[in-house]
């Protein structure tokens, strides 16, 4: 692939552009584009300026560099400049996206924690996938349903990144350091590495290139040399105060984009900086991000990715791009929550219509009994059971058994293991009072 630049330009293209910066036509061009925040590369194709592309672009970026917040990572610099759909976007993190999602997360099915446990394995599994790991999203989320072992080197990727996220949450309270990023890589890389001695290390060589499916070199990371310092001032960036106000979401995507641009380690960089990612934005009290599937939209819009991270190599350094694309992922993951969220409950509904007579069912069992139906072909088992719910073994047992008792499902055997089939739904017994 042809890769993105900017143009250089001389103090004579420089002149002419300030020249037109008072042309009413020419600053609703330079605005205009700029509330989009294009590329170059976007902004050179286009014909219908009343300037040249050139003088647009010089005048684009003179009102971006005014506006622009510097970051010094080390001996790397690098800036960012958010607009008003920025903030908008990040006004509603803070305030409209919770409010609106908390009382759909208790007022459906089982609640919070189902929602929960299901975010967290589509994100593991979209996160692995991103970097490669070859199973389907059926086949992996069984499995971790099921709690079975991983046969294969990309199983292992998955279940790997859902232990990673579930255990980032009891590591909020510590401050990021150098072992810490080397602890969530040696977890989220286990077992999966060529060589296991590079697992929780940071690596020694300078050999390391991002290449796209053609050969071409996309970026090639600062020596290795440069890492021990790069991480200590990445460290600092996560933990100290800046000197101007830096919207946590917007600092965790930036700790995301700066841990995969410094690339630390020989594999594993893209998964560790999403769970970095993930870390930052829930040790500031971020909760609603525990249930969003971030990597699943960054897996169908991966296209978008690496041009907002090419973006923001080519022109300086600028963030603005990364930034803006993932708030964006993150605003499309909210929609596809308050979507699975408004389906589970029609769902819901539905199925509390058809038994809500039945006395005997409790809300967490007529949400078992929900998926029981949708895939009356499928065996169930009291790890799963225990896996989905988040319940204990005799919680799980009690459930599974009252519904056998019930009518609704059958109790079997297969081999060592105890499973639950689907019976359908018995009829209803009507009580009559003796005289």
């Amino acid at each position: 692939m042809k890769l993105p630049v900017t143009p250089d330009y001389t103090k004579t293209d420089l002149s002419r552009a300030m020249e037109r910066i008072r042309d009413p036509a020419v600053l609703d061009a330079v605005f205009q584009e700029n509330a989009r925040y294009l590329h170059w590369d976007e902004i050179r194709r286009r014909k219908k300026y009343p300037a040249d592309p050139l003088i647009i672009w010089i005048l684009m970026k003179f009102f971006r560099n005014k506006n622009a917040h510097p970051i010094t990572i080390g001996d790397r610099t690098f800036q960012y400049s958010l607009g008003d759909s920025c903030w908008k976007e990040l006004h509603s993190l803070d305030k409209t996206a919770p409010e609106t999602l908390s009382g759909s997360l208790d007022s459906t099915g089982p609640g919070r924690e189902q929602y929960l446990i299901n975010s967290l394995m589509e994100e593991a599994i979209a996160s692995s996938q991103l970097e490669g790991a070859a199973t389907s999203r059926q086949v992996a989320k069984q499995m971790l349903c099921s709690r079975r072992k991983p046969r294969n080197l990309d199983e292992r990727m998955i279940v790997n990144s859902y232990l990673t996220m579930k255990a980032v949450r009891s590591l909020t309270k510590e401050p990021l350091t150098p072992d810490l990023i080397l602890r969530l890589h040696a977890m989220i890389t286990s077992g999966t590495l060529d060589d296991s001695n590079n697992e929780g290390w940071f690596r020694d060589n300078d050999e390391i290139r991002v290449i796209d499916s053609s050969g071409t070199v996309l970026f090639t990371p600062p020596s290795h040399s440069k890492i021990p310092q790069l991480i200590g001032a990445l460290c600092r960036f996560a933990n100290e105060e800046q000197d101007e106000f830096m919207h946590p979401v917007v600092k965790g995507i930036v700790l995301h984009f700066l841990l995969a641009y410094i690339h630390p380690f020989n594999d594993g960089n893209g998964r560790c900086a999403r769970v970095l990612f993930y870390w930052f934005v829930l040790k500031h009290k971020y909760w609603l991000f525990e249930f969003l599937a971030i990597s699943r939209v960054i897996k169908d819009t991966r296209g978008q990715y690496r041009k907002a991270c090419l973006y923001t190599g080519s022109d300086g350094n600028d963030l603005t791009y990364f930034i803006r694309y993932n708030l964006g992922v993150i605003g499309t993951a909210i929609k596809e929550l308050q979507q699975y969220i408004r389906e589970q409950q029609e769902e819901q509904n539905e199925f509390s219509l058809m038994i809500r007579e039945r006395e005997e069912i409790t809300l967490r069992q007529s949400d078992m009994l929900r998926q029981f139906m949708q895939h009356p072909e499928k065996p169930v088992t009291l790890s799963e059971v225990m896996e989905t719910y988040q319940v204990a073994y005799g919680t799980a047992r009690s459930d599974l058994i009252h519904l056998a008792d019930a009518g609704y499902l059958e109790k079997r055997k297969s081999g060592k293991e105890i499973i639950f089939v689907f019976k359908g739904i018995p009829p209803k017994v009507t009580r009559t009072n003796s005289k």
